[in-house]
């Protein structure tokens, strides 16, 4: 999992952090070329806690403020005896403002500048100053070839700010970009670091405010914010002496058709596993009898027509609908049997399946959505959703409501417009597995039963998802199962036993 511990939860918009610079400069009298000295200098530090060994280092400089950052960090590695090349991208005579002062300051130091030609071939660590915040269109020439040499290059990389390339509020990729095994941001952290192909660029992130005021955040709403367990468990005390199964509410799981029951399996198991009271599965009657043997804490029953779920909806406090549904007949009539009902939804898989079929609006549901389904319910494509996945979550959240949990890497949670969306920054590439989705639903929905709102549900859901996940991958990501989560959520919420 890359490193986000101690990072600030707010998100910002590259607009924003820069009218947070422009604040910090103007009304509070931080000099631009203090700031860009602080941002150096703490570039440089981290560059020497990461990779102490190093003796030669080559910096990569374009010719905006990134470039300044640069050049102050080429500065102090010079001053320390290290072996400092200064790679050049464009004609180094358009320097303005403080990022000239800065690279004037390195030469007069008794460093050198090269134009870019190429990476040398031995080096122990580059430091990607290329480009900031402010691209917005697609890199191409020279300045493409430098990303391409350096993503080639076996050294390892730290990105000031930003990994060149990435769009620093969407987290794509324009044309491609710089993958660095580290990345610094500044004064406030950057939408794009954690949502899209952010984190495939970033690697560990690290923050440096730059000693701005606490007042200067004051000036904008946060755009997002970012979630973890860590966090998230907070909200979690202790249960009283005197509890039984009633206060902690029944979860129902509506699925697993003929041949899918291990999907409402784990989603019936995850809800358990969670804290639910109770737990009740409604499947195809030919998986009954085995997943009762499997679990038999789980109160399954078959249900072969709509009318079998209707004492069973009279006794759930939520459901949860669609793991292995299946889109048949079957599917079908259980999905607008348990949709008249007025309990509390999530939905996933089959379940968003027929809603693209069927739209309806509710604001007593979550939604979990991977980009593949997003696609389907909003007719569009995957790419279009990943293109901007904070778009395409609030789109769905105002054409179906409730809660939106739009899953992949960094996944979104949108819920009403008063609170912004969160961002999860817990997870790893080994959840690329079938039934994770199906354990996160369960989730949700054990949480909700709890007497959790349902946003509140969702954003500890997610995180506490990620942080099993998290765990689980320590003995290696390839070949994590969905069902090796499960052991894993017991010691997360309950970590006065298990810390």
């Amino acid at each position: 999992m890359p490193q986000t511990d101690r990072l600030p939860h707010a998100l910002y918009t590259a607009a924003q952090v820069r009218e947070f610079d422009r604040l910090a400069i103007q009304d509070y009298g931080i000099p631009g070329a203090e700031l860009m000295e602080r941002a150096g200098t703490a570039s440089y530090r981290l560059l020497r806690r990461l990779w102490p060994e190093a003796r030669d280092i080559t910096l990569v400089c374009g010719l905006g403020n990134n470039a300044g950052d640069g050049y102050v960090v080429a500065r102090l590695a010079l001053a320390d005896g290290l072996g400092v090349r200064v790679r050049q991208l464009g004609d180094r005579d358009r320097l303005r403002g403080d990022a000239l002062t800065m690279a004037l300051a390195y030469d007069q130091a008794g460093g050198e500048v090269l134009p870019f030609t190429g990476l040398p071939s031995r080096t122990d660590v580059i430091v990607d100053a290329i480009l900031g915040t402010g691209l917005e269109r697609p890199l191409t020439g020279l300045w493409a070839e430098a990303i391409q040499a350096i993503n080639r290059h076996p050294a390892p990389v730290l990105a000031i700010d930003i990994p060149s390339g990435l769009d620093s509020d969407r987290g794509q990729v324009l044309g491609i970009a710089v993958e660095a095994e580290a990345t610094i941001s500044f004064i406030g952290l950057k939408l794009g670091l954690f949502v899209g192909t952010g984190p495939d660029h970033c690697g560990d992130i690290y923050f440096d405010a730059l000693g701005v005021p606490a007042r200067v955040y004051s000036h904008e709403l946060l755009s997002a914010k970012r979630l973890d367990w860590e966090q998230q468990s907070s909200l979690l005390t202790p249960r009283r002496r005197t509890a039984h199964k009633g206060d902690f509410g029944h979860v129902l799981v509506v699925g697993g058709a003929q041949g899918m029951g291990g999907a409402a399996r784990l989603a019936a198991e995850a809800a358990a596993r969670t804290g639910a009271g109770l737990v009740s599965l409604a499947t195809w009657p030919g998986h009954a009898a085995a997943l009762t043997m499997t679990r038999p804490e789980i109160m399954t029953k078959g249900v072969e027509a709509p009318a079998d779920l209707d004492p069973l909806l009279q006794r759930a406090t939520q459901i949860v609908l669609g793991p292995g549904l299946g889109q048949d007949a079957w599917g079908r009539s259980l999905w607008s049997r348990v949709l008249e009902t007025d309990r509390p939804l999530v939905i996933d898989a089959d379940g968003l399946n027929l809603l693209g079929n069927t739209p309806r609006h509710r604001d007593d549901w979550v939604l979990t959505p991977h980009p593949g389904e997003a696609a389907r319910l909003l007719g569009l494509t995957t790419a279009a959703v990943q293109a901007d996945r904070f778009a395409a979550a609030l789109a769905l959240r105002q054409r179906f409501g409730g809660l939106v949990v739009l899953k992949g890497a960094g996944t979104l949670i949108q819920g009403p417009d008063v609170r912004p969306p969160g961002v999860c920054s817990q997870g790893n590439p080994g959840m690329a597995s079938g039934g994770m989705g199906d354990v996160l639903a369960g989730i949700i929905g054990g949480l909700a039963a709890q007497g959790f709102d349902l946003q509140t549900s969702a954003e500890m859901g997610v995180c506490l998802h990620g942080a099993a996940a998290d765990r689980a991958a320590a003995r290696g990501e390839r070949g994590l199962l969905a069902g090796d989560l499960l052991a894993e959520l017991r010691p997360l919420l309950n970590p006065e036993i298990h810390s």
